[in-house]
């Protein structure tokens, strides 16, 4: 086991930087090294803050620095999967924010250089980690639910006032809304549904296939045509090829079928998180809003009325018998920080799989198996819907072994 802290680089000082104060709740494990980012005055912050740490520019640079022992990519999504790979042929380990890879073949290359090199890979999809997506998963892990049948995740967020710079320009989030039409950010929705029924893990499930529909597309056009007038770009039509809202429904190998919708441009109030599950001996329903309670019902616990009606209660009641063991172990640091305590327990997990020398949580199978719904959707969506076939990147390694056997 490692006893040294390990020396790690973040890679996106501007998002990155909401992950320090907990790097610093885990000091005996992990200490800040380095950063890197294109923009000066992000790295003049973080030098004037932190006085010992090394800046970049150069991605290719940093990882040369051999002090370095891991990289956290909090850079535009598309670039995450060769940043990945490069950093662990480099010999780091790495913590990417989702999603893992936009395209399949990156994805396979994704794959085939963690088991390469064996070093630590995962995917901070914080959403797995919130107290009651982990209560969840420990509660159907008891069988409590019985056999699931069906679960529905969504990603809710009005998101249109951080697609532009200041000066109407797009980033990268409004980039992907230009030049793409799929489920562009499925993680956060199919992340905690697949952990809830072990997709990936040895006697659980996998997925199967998809299918994706998508809406027109209105949101942003409105959006940029009252911030910047009708005669920008951004508010013509045709300009954006993502639709408003994604759906995609998902068929398992063992017959659960699941629901994603992520729609992060609507005129709404945002709903973190959005969660469903049906069993045969129990449901879920995660609260909609602020001024809900998450519910749950269990066959032969959950209260009946007066007249033999089953109903609801709250989640809440369950929790001193079922929070899930790493929730307890954590509650404090995990309750400071933010994802509904996700983002603590991503770092903490990371850490804990580099010290151990294990597959963390969220594995490299996990996060292109989960990633891959990206590039599928847009194939799914081309076709007007057509259900396509979902690659088995971890039945390869299964393959593999039974080789080595022969």
């Amino acid at each position: 086991m490692r006893k040294q802290p390990i020396r790690l680089a973040i890679v996106g000082g501007n998002r990155g930087s909401r992950f320090y104060d907990l790097l610093a709740s885990l000091a005996d494990r992990i200490s800040l090294a380095a950063i890197c980012d294109l923009n000066d005055q992000i790295l003049h912050h973080w030098k004037e803050q932190y006085p010992w740490i090394s800046t970049y520019q150069s991605y290719e640079q940093l990882l040369q620095n051999p002090d370095i022992d891991a990289v956290f990519l909090a850079s535009p999504m598309l670039l995450h999967a060769r940043q990945s790979i490069d950093a662990l042929k480099a010999g780091k380990h790495v913590l990417s924010e989702v999603i893992a890879a936009h395209t399949v073949d990156e994805a396979w290359e994704l794959v085939e250089t963690v088991e390469q090199t064996g070093l630590v890979y995962m995917m901070a999809e914080n959403y797995c980690f919130s107290r009651a997506n982990l209560m969840i998963r420990h509660m159907a892990e008891q069988g409590l639910f019985g056999e699931i049948t069906y679960m529905e995740g969504g990603y809710i967020h009005d998101l249109r006032a951080i697609v532009h710079q200041p000066n109407g320009s797009l980033n990268w989030r409004g980039q992907l809304h230009h030049a793409f039409n799929g489920m562009n950010y499925p993680t956060h929705s199919l992340g905690p549904l697949a952990q809830w029924i072990a997709v990936n893990k040895p006697g659980g499930d996998r997925l199967d296939t998809m299918s994706t529909y998508v809406s027109n597309t209105r949101a942003l056009r409105q959006y940029f045509h009252e911030q910047f007038g009708g005669d920008h770009p951004a508010a013509q039509e045709g300009y954006w090829k993502q639709g408003d809202c994604a759906v995609t429904a998902i068929r398992t190998r063992k017959g659960v079928l699941m629901t994603l919708r992520v729609d992060w441009t609507s005129v709404r109030p945002h709903n973190m998180r959005h969660y469903a599950l049906q069993g045969t001996e129990g449901a879920y329903l995660s609260a909609r809003h602020e001024h809900e309670d998450d519910l749950i019902w269990l066959r032969g616990r959950s209260p009946v009325l007066a007249d033999g009606t089953d109903t609801w209660e709250p989640l809440e009641r369950f929790r001193a018998e079922h929070d899930h063991p790493q929730w307890k172990r954590w509650e404090h640091h995990a309750s400071l920080s933010g994802h509904g305590g996700g983002d603590f327990m991503v770092i903490e997990e990371f850490t804990s799989a580099i010290k151990e020398q294990r597959s963390p949580a969220i594995d490299v199978y996990d996060a292109v198996t989960w990633s891959s719904l990206f590039p599928l959707s847009m194939e799914s969506v081309a076709s007007g819907g057509k259900p396509v076939a979902i690659p088995d990147f971890y039945g390869k390694r299964d393959r593999q072994k039974e080789i080595g056997r022969l």
